[in-house]
């Protein structure tokens, strides 16, 4: 790091141990958050089960994992396709030039410039970055809670605060501001995980509207492309707004082993990110996201198709009289009344891995949207548990 940065990480609080801690974080790829924590939550399983006498293969190919918010569909036949055809120039860095193509493919869908736009190995690089770009000690990373992830590394000494969701699910934006007027970073996730609700434009603009000037609004849009009402704010980034986008091809475009991902934001703030390195990903999965990008029915059908499932689901939960929190996206959290990790062992006796549990709700487990079969399953597990 150069004199400028390091002085920049002393003024939000860090010390130069902790600056050397950062420096460390980007040796290496990233681990995908939401795969890293469903692991953790697995561990616990496992931890759990073995104190009793039920046991358990993790490794067979019949259990049901529906914990980390995959898509079951998988990658497009397009993308298949075209990850087939540049396979064999692997040894080439870009032989096709798709780094430059996709770049311009989602700035014209978008309504952003080209400069606005910084690719990833998925969303958790740049999340990383992010945090280490805008936080500290004496600036926090606010977001939700529940919400995704952890906010900033305790490891390098970051500060993060999180805010109970408001009476709707969405974010309490206003209680985000009277907690931490100077936060580095107001993280929404939007549809927030692990809730699968939506938080309006407005809220957003609230952010912006009351933030210091140096801080920024960081909006996940992760899930946005599973609901038929969420509003991107990719036009924020055009208005030249403190705001960072952040978009992932993991979870509609079924491309979570592939790790591709993007940020939007002004030219500014997406160079602050460079400063540990410039991203780049695998041939095969740009090629991948670009053909998905380009198919004009894969985002409808497959919204319609989990909206299908999800709502034979709930209408499965209705009848049992089991509570949950509408959602819009693949997954949803659903109420147990008892502890949630005792219900997710109860799951893992039947061979069904469901989703880990946050402290905020503790008797909630968060249920990913699998295809039918598999949640034909989980409903037949549920009328067992619950009755």
């Amino acid at each position: 790091m150069n004199e400028k940065q390091v002085e920049s990480f002393l003024e939000r609080g860090f010390n130069r141990r902790q600056i050397g801690r950062i420096a460390t974080l980007f040796a290496g790829a990233a681990l995908p958050l939401e795969f890293a924590m469903a692991q953790q939550a697995e561990q616990q399983l496992r931890a759990r089960m073995a104190g009793g006498r039920n046991q358990l293969d993790f490794a067979d190919p019949s259990i049901v994992r529906i914990n980390q918010n995959e898509n079951a569909q998988g990658p497009c036949a397009e993308g298949l396709e075209a990850m087939s055809k540049v396979a064999p120039r692997g040894w080439r860095y870009n032989p096709n030039n798709d780094q430059s193509e996709i770049v311009n493919v989602v700035a014209a869908q978008e309504g952003v410039k080209p400069e606005n736009i910084q690719f990833y190995a998925g969303s958790s690089d740049p999340l990383q970055r992010i945090g280490c770009c805008f936080t500290g000690p004496n600036r926090s990373w606010t977001m939700a809670g529940p919400g995704y992830g952890n906010g900033t590394p305790d490891y390098i000494g970051a500060k993060t605060v999180k805010i109970p969701l408001a009476a709707d699910y969405s974010h309490d934006v206003e209680a985000m501001i009277k907690r931490e007027p100077n936060a580095g970073v107001y993280y929404i996730c939007n549809p927030n995980n692990p809730s699968g609700t939506l938080t309006s434009r407005e809220k957003v603009q609230y952010l912006l509207d009351h933030k210091q000037k140096d801080g920024i609004v960081l909006v996940d849009e992760a899930y946005i492309h599973f609901s038929a009402n969420a509003k991107s704010c990719a036009d924020m980034v055009a208005a030249g707004k403190d705001i960072i986008v952040m978009r992932t091809f993991s979870k509609i475009y079924g491309m979570a082993g592939l790790r591709v991902g993007y940020v939007m934001g002004r030219p500014d703030l997406v160079s602050r990110l460079r400063q540990f390195g410039p991203g780049f990903l695998p041939v095969t999965g740009i090629a991948c996201a670009l053909a998905s990008l380009k198919s004009k029915t894969l985002v409808p059908e497959r919204r319609a198709q989990m909206k299908q499932i999800r709502e034979s689901t709930y209408a499965f939960l209705d009848k049992k009289g089991i509570k949950y929190v509408p959602s819009e996206v693949n997954f949803f959290m659903m109420e147990t009344n008892k502890p949630g990790a005792d219900i997710a062992a109860k799951y893992a006796e039947k061979k069904i891995i469901i989703g880990r549990v946050w402290q905020e709700w503790p008797t909630h487990v968060r249920i990913t949207i699998g295809n039918k079969e598999e949640m034909d399953k989980f409903n037949a597990a549920t009328a067992e548990i619950f009755s």
